[in-house]
């Protein structure tokens, strides 16, 4: 919402759930200071479609970003039905909304969690996207003039869910510092890199394009912490016992949660080009007829209807091959 901001619109819509957050950036953003912007503060679901339809015409709203996801993998794992329900049916009817709207554009922000997946959350970002991907072929057949696209990357520093701020909690407590394994890697890239970057990938969109950010190389997440420990003048145990021990914390390995892979990737095929940015890469990759997509979206609707967790976990793989799940169902109603 700030790059946003920088580039002066008429208005910028800000429409979600949560009441706190919307507080909160509304707070920030009324601070702006220069800023012509009109900012229109809307609480709203992305399952609640002719509601999400009407503030699109009514505030004659051109561009839409899709963030609305849960993206907290054990979390999902352990609630099949409503991460579903939010990052599958809820992208569904954002498409339709665009769709069936007045607004030119939609861009939805995908995750590195969706290449090759192996919990849940990655295979309803995966799915989203093949979504997206049927919608964009359906403009283009339609000749509509709208423009539907993805913008995927990986982790973003002090997001929700983030490792950084649980680490600071951790090691201002004195520690133990909670890391899943020695060997786990993450890509990382600030807030404010991948906001601008998605802007401008929007602005090079023709439409049914999977753009991938540049993020670099990977972090070990153990190194990561162990930085972290260091930047808050504290040393990392253990260690001898002439050091001052409220300066010593601990790094404890608790191993993988369900789901949870040991390294990212951002990439299915090998089918990529450039861009006119070099941190902006184009990818080429499979996608479904819009005919069969409709018949598994269809029955994961009525599969979360009915509440039946083993039958979501067989669409996703039918909608998504890649996706080999590492467990068995840990959805916490279902083993109840």
């Amino acid at each position: 919402s700030r790059k946003i901001l920088e580039r002066n619109p008429e208005k910028l819509v800000l429409y979600d759930n949560s009441e706190f957050g919307l507080y909160k950036l509304e707070q920030e953003l009324v601070q702006e200071e220069g800023s012509k912007t009109e900012v229109i503060v809307l609480l709203g679901s992305i399952l609640n479609p002719g509601h999400l339809l009407n503030v699109i015409n009514s505030f004659n709203v051109e561009k839409v970003f899709h963030a609305a996801a849960y993206k907290h993998v054990p979390l999902v794992e352990q609630n099949i039905i409503e991460g579903v329900r939010n990052n599958v049916v809820g992208t569904w009817q954002v498409a339709n909304a665009v769709a069936e709207s007045n607004a030119s554009e939609l861009v939805m922000i995908s995750s590195d969690k969706a290449v090759r997946p192996t919990n849940v959350m990655g295979a309803t970002k995966r799915l989203a996207e093949l979504i997206i991907q049927g919608f964009a072929d359906q403009a283009r057949e339609k000749a509509t003039g709208n423009k539907f696209s993805m913008v995927r990357f990986g982790n973003v520093l002090r997001s929700s869910g983030s490792v950084v701020p649980l680490f600071e909690s951790q090691i201002m407590k004195g520690g133990p510092v909670t890391v899943t394994h020695p060997e786990t890697t993450r890509y990382f890239m600030t807030c404010g890199e991948a906001s601008e970057l998605v802007i401008q990938a929007c602005a090079m969109s023709v439409g049914g394009e999977i753009f991938v950010l540049d993020m670099g190389e990977p972090v070990l997440i153990k190194e990561l912490a162990e930085k972290m420990i260091h930047l808050h003048g504290r040393i990392v145990g253990p260690t001898t016992d002439s050091v001052d021990k409220d300066l010593v914390v601990n790094i404890h390995y608790i191993g993988l949660r369900p789901g949870e892979k040991l390294y990212e990737e951002l990439l299915i095929g090998a089918n990529v080009s450039e861009t006119g940015n070099p941190m902006i890469m184009r990818a080429e990759e499979e996608m479904l007829a819009w005919d069969d997509l409709k018949l598994i979206l269809d029955g994961l609707k009525e599969a979360v209807y009915s509440g039946d967790q083993f039958k979501l976990r067989q669409l996703l793989i039918k909608a998504v091959p890649s996706f080999k799940p590492q467990s068995d169902i840990t959805d916490i109603l279902y083993e109840a």
